[in-house]
C-alpha cells in the first residue's frame, strides 16, 4: 500500500498516519471519497461509564474523516451492548440492564464533544444508538429477513468466533448473533443515512466485511469496510492499559494530571507512531521530533502529552498538568494539581505497610508483591526518600510538611497521599 497514490485526502491522512490495515476494495473507496463527502461510522458497545485510551484510535478516524470533508457517525450500541461483543474476549460479557447502558452511553457521549463537531450540516457528526431499530425486530421477522443471507460455515471462520473455539472457551448462541445485528446496524445506517463505509479495529473485520456485503445484497449498494492495526505498545502490552488500571477518557475518571502522564510515559519506540495516531500536528513536525535521541527523547513525549491532553481535556488543562508534573520532577516542589488519593487517619495511627499504600491506595503497582518489588528494585520512595523494604510502616509521623505523604514510583509518577 505504500506505493498507492491516493486520490482522496481521506485516505492519503489516514495511510500515512498508520489507520490503515485493510480495506475491502480501496481503488473503489478512494475514487468515492474523493468525488465528494461519504458517510461512514465506527460502533461503540456501552460496556462501561467511559470509553479508555484503547478506543482513541477509532475515534481519531472519525476526526480525521472529518477534517478531510466526511461525515462521520458515532453509533452506540444501546441494542448490542445487551448481548456482547465476542471479538478478543475468552468469557461472555457481564449482562448490562437498560438503565445501566443509558448510563453508560450518556457517559460516553462528553468525550466525542472533543473529538468531533456534531450539529445538522453535511459533515457535522451524528450520534445514533442502535437500540432505535434493533429493539423493534421481532425474533421471527429478524431471522426471516437476515438469516438466510449468513452460513455457519462462514461465520466460524470469523476471529472473533475462531479464536474463542480454539482456546475451547465457550461461545454463547446470543454472542454468536452479534455479527448479524453489526451487520444489520450497517444495512439500517444506510437506508436511513447513506452510510457506505464501516471502521473498526483488525479483530472487526469479519464483522464489517459481512455488513458490507449485506448491504449489497439487500440495498443493491456499494459499501466498504476499513480496519486499524491491532495496536500495542513496544513492549507488547495492551494500548489503554496501565499496571494501575485502565486509562480512561473522562475526566471524572482520570484526571487530566494522570492522563499526561500516561503520554509522558511512552516508551520511546513508540513516541513517532503515538504522535501520528494521537495528535494533529503536521508531519513534518512529527518527522523532527521522531528524529530526537537520547534524553531529547523526553522532549518528544513531553510534546505527545501535550498534545493529546490538549485534544481531550483542552489546552489549559494540559498545561496546567505539564506544570504540575514539572514542579514535581524537576523542582521538587508539590503542587495542587498532582493526583491526590485520601486515606482515613485511623490507618496510619495503627501503620501500614508501604507495599499496601502504594498499591491499594496510590494506584502505583498492581499488587503489593508488584510494591515490594519496586522497592526492592529502588524503584518506590517516599517524601523524596527510596524506600528499600516494602514492609515498612508508614504513620502519621511520616507526613509532611504539607500534612500528606509524598509517594513516587520511578521517576514519572507520584500521587499524594492525604489522611481524613
Amino acid at each position: 500500500m505504500s506505493d498507492v497514490q491516493y486520490r482522496s485526502d481521506f485516505l492519503r491522512v489516514l495511510h500515512e498516519r498508520g489507520f490503515v490495515h485493510q480495506v475491502t476494495d480501496l481503488a473503489a473507496l478512494d475514487a468515492k471519497a474523493a468525488a465528494g463527502p461519504i458517510t461512514a461510522y465506527i460502533g461503540f458497545d456501552a460496556t462501561a461509564p467511559s470509553l479508555h485510551a484503547g478506543s482513541l484510535v477509532q475515534i481519531m478516524m472519525l476526526h480525521w474523516l472529518q477534517k478531510t470533508g466526511h461525515r462521520p457517525i458515532v453509533l452506540m450500541g444501546g441494542g448490542t451492548t445487551k448481548v456482547g461483543d465476542p471479538s478478543g474476549k475468552d468469557t461472555q460479557r457481564s449482562m448490562l440492564d437498560d438503565a445501566g447502558i443509558a448510563a453508560n452511553i450518556a457517559g460516553i457521549r462528553q468525550v466525542f464533544t472533543k473529538f468531533l463537531s456534531f450539529g445538522e450540516g453535511p459533515t457535522d457528526a451524528m450520534m445514533l444508538d442502535n437500540a432505535s431499530w434493533l429493539d423493534g425486530f421481532g425474533y421471527i421477522q429478524f431471522l426471516r429477513d437476515f438469516g438466510p443471507h449468513f452460513t455457519v460455515n462462514r461465520m466460524l471462520t470469523f476471529d472473533s468466533v475462531k479464536l474463542r473455539l480454539e482456546r475451547e472457551q465457550p461461545l454463547t448462541f446470543l454472542e454468536f448473533n452479534y455479527m448479524l445485528m453489526q451487520s444489520v446496524d450497517f444495512l439500517e445506517l444506510y437506508k436511513r443515512h447513506g452510510c457506505v463505509l464501516q471502521m473498526g479495529g483488525s479483530d472487526q473485520w469479519g464483522n464489517i466485511v459481512s455488513g458490507a456485503d449485506l448491504v449489497r445484497r439487500l440495498a443493491g449498494a456499494e459499501a466498504w469496510g476499513l480496519t486499524t492495526p491491532l495496536l500495542t505498545t513496544a513492549s507488547g502490552a495492551k494500548m489503554g492499559k496501565t499496571a494501575s488500571g485502565a486509562v480512561w477518557l473522562n475526566a471524572d475518571m482520570l484526571s487530566a494530571y494522570d492522563y499526561w502522564q500516561f503520554w509522558r510515559n511512552a516508551e520511546d519506540k513508540d513516541v513517532g507512531r503515538f504522535l501520528k495516531l494521537f495528535t494533529t500536528l503536521p508531519m513534518d513536525e512529527i518527522a523532527r521530533l521522531e528524529a530526537l535521541q537520547g534524553a531529547e527523547i523526553n522532549e518528544a513525549k513531553k510534546v505527545l502529552a501535550d498534545e493529546a491532553t490538549a485534544l481531550l481535556h483542552g489546552r489549559e488543562a494540559a498545561e496546567t498538568a505539564r506544570a504540575a508534573a514539572q514542579a514535581a520532577f524537576e523542582q521538587g516542589k508539590l503542587s495542587a494539581d498532582l493526583p491526590t488519593v485520601e486515606i482515613a487517619r485511623a490507618e496510619l495511627e495503627a501503620g501500614l505497610p508501604v507495599a499496601a499504600l502504594a498499591a491499594e491506595h496510590a494506584g502505583l503497582a498492581g499488587s503489593r508483591s508488584e510494591a515490594r518489588r519496586l522497592a526492592q528494585g529502588g524503584g518506590l520512595r517516599l517524601n523524596d526518600v527510596q524506600i528499600a523494604d516494602g514492609n515498612q510502616l508508614v504513620t502519621l509521623a511520616d507526613l509532611n510538611a504539607d500534612g500528606v505523604l509524598k509517594l513516587a514510583a520511578g521517576k514519572k509518577k507520584i500521587v499524594l497521599v492525604k489522611p481524613v
